[in-house]
């Protein structure tokens, strides 16, 4: 797609927005393209774009802006890994997680809110409530994680009512997805041992620790304080204890979340009609005041 009109190989004008394909390149770097009609003309790379980005670019709009909607509606935020846990070091990041709802009007838009947002702060990441909701039911770690930090450093009245919620979005498909990612990112790191000689040991510790929210499956709660496991833990982080006998606990966590999934307390899904009424009450509120978040 050609995005300024110019001359073509038989006098007359090749118009912008005429379609072609690229038949060569000049060697001044500009590009030989032959249109549709059999005529040729040059262009540089900054006056082509392909069709369908072209057609993106026509309908353009402004999009909303995502740390404004942080900044301005954000519901529930907190501390979330090794801080939360008490297994920071001097080094370690503060990395806090949010929810924040977006005024149902800007739903109405052809430009959509975002569904999470980077920033505005540094180590500060955000989720739209609806996608929020949707990782929550699947017992996504990291989601589950957020709702359960001790150290919260926003809420809101709605931040409240969400946090209410947590046993609603709970079910065995914790087994599956602690479980399973542990399984995957252990497989992985075992390709970095033989790559490197060693581990990422901090995300072996961050792993190890998933082994041990079997709380979830026998409580219904996350306890994130690492608690009595702090110091074998923060040695995993420090690589002092070899992968042999990393490899050994991991087995051995794997084993006793199969046992606590005989006997678990939580349901075989989370209870999604209670999360979806909760959700259409709160684009109900925001529409009839658009501050209420």
């Amino acid at each position: 797609m050609i995005r300024v009109a110019a001359p073509d190989d038989h006098g007359g004008t090749a118009q912008r927005g005429a379609t072609g394909r690229v038949a060569g390149i000049t060697p001044d770097g500009r590009y030989t393209v032959r249109l549709a009609d059999g005529r040729e003309t040059l262009a540089r790379r900054d006056e082509l774009s392909l069709r369908t980005a072209y057609q993106d670019e026509a309908i353009e709009l402004d999009q909303p802006d995502g740390h404004r909607l942080v900044l301005e509606h954000t519901i529930y935020a907190a501390v979330i890994g090794s801080r939360a846990y008490g297994l920071q070091i001097e080094t370690s990041d503060t990395d806090s997680r949010g929810v924040y709802v977006a005024p149902t009007e800007s739903f109405w838009s052809l430009a959509k809110p975002p569904t999470h947002v980077d920033g505005p702060e540094e180590e500060w990441f955000s989720w739209e409530v609806e996608r929020f909701c949707e990782l929550a039911l699947k017992a996504n770690p990291n989601v589950l994680e957020v709702i359960h930090s001790p150290l919260v450093v926003q809420q809101t009245p709605l931040g409240e009512e969400m946090l209410e919620l947590r046993g609603a979005f709970l079910s065995q498909l914790v087994y599956q997805t602690y479980s399973g990612y542990v399984l995957s990112q252990f497989k992985k790191l075992e390709t970095d041992i033989r790559r490197d000689g060693a581990p990422k040991w901090k995300h072996v510790m961050h792993l190890i620790w998933l082994l041990l929210a079997r709380t979830l499956l026998l409580e219904a709660k996350l306890v994130v304080d690492a608690g009595p496991y702090r110091d074998r833990l923060l040695a995993i982080r420090r690589g002092d204890v070899p992968w042999a006998e990393v490899e050994q606990w991991r087995l051995t966590l794997h084993e006793e979340l199969d046992k606590a999934l005989q006997r678990t307390v939580l349901p075989a899904t989370p209870d999604v009609a209670r999360i979806d009424a909760w959700l259409r009450s709160v684009r109900k509120r925001s529409l009839a005041t658009p501050t209420s978040s």
